[in-house]
């Protein structure tokens, strides 16, 4: 009978520690489901987990360029976006976040992002003539200061190195930190979160060419130390 009892009180105690786990704080109810981090596919949870870092809240703009900027939507497409998500810029800030590139996103998680970034893009009339992407031909390095004295001095100062209204971008320390193609993308697009003008806006009614563009560019990447090199 002892015996007996005893059986019953520990299956007693049993079934209460049962119950009460099932109750602990955290613990998913009977109708939540729990999904792995490759299953998240809501674009608003990935991009605050992986890009608001660097873009900032809503791509509006933060260590790096606002992702939503109408200018910058207009001149990238999204097998670019798509590529940089996934692939990084090597030898910047920016990692790769392709799981077949080392990062920690699936491909449709990457479409995910391309998609809602490109959601962000609004019509503008005013956009028209941005200098493509990508440079058509290569910058001269020796007609660069020409165009940076017109367009880009009145900012940041005659040689780069700073303004009152401008940071010193023909820096070392700058150029180590940047792309090749950031510093074209930026002399286009401006940072129009920092107060500063993309293509149109430095000279009233003369904007930059594409191969202004490449002419600063050319001139600015030439200042890097030898052991720095180029950055894609």
């Amino acid at each position: 009978m002892r015996v007996q009892l005893g059986i019953a009180l520990a299956v007693f105690a049993g079934v209460i520690v049962l119950i009460a786990c099932n109750n602990m704080p955290g613990r998913p109810g009977p109708h939540e489901e729990v999904i792995g981090p490759e299953q998240v596919l809501d674009f608003n949870t990935l991009y605050k987990d992986n890009c608001s870092g660097c873009h900032g809240a809503d791509g509006k703009g933060g260590a790096s360029i606002a992702l939503s900027d109408p200018v910058y939507l207009a001149m990238v497409d999204d097998a670019t976006l798509r590529n940089v998500a996934a692939s990084g810029v090597p030898g910047t800030q920016m990692p790769p976040f392709a799981q077949s590139k080392g990062g920690m996103l699936t491909d449709a998680q990457i479409g995910v992002l391309v998609g809602g970034i490109r959601s962000w893009a609004r019509r503008d009339p005013s956009i028209v003539g941005v200098p493509p992407y990508a440079a058509q031909s290569p910058g001269d390095a020796r007609r660069g200061p020409e165009a940076f004295a017109t367009f880009c001095a009145s900012c940041h100062g005659p040689e780069g190195q700073g303004g009152k209204r401008g940071s010193a971008i023909a820096n070392r320390a700058y150029l180590a930190l940047v792309s090749d193609q950031y510093l074209r993308t930026v002399t286009i697009t401006g940072r129009p979160e920092l107060g500063a003008p993309d293509w149109r806006g430095d000279v009233p009614g003369r904007p930059m060419s594409g191969q202004e563009v490449s002419d600063v560019v050319a001139w600015l990447t030439s200042q890097r130390t030898p052991s720095q090199g180029p950055k894609p």
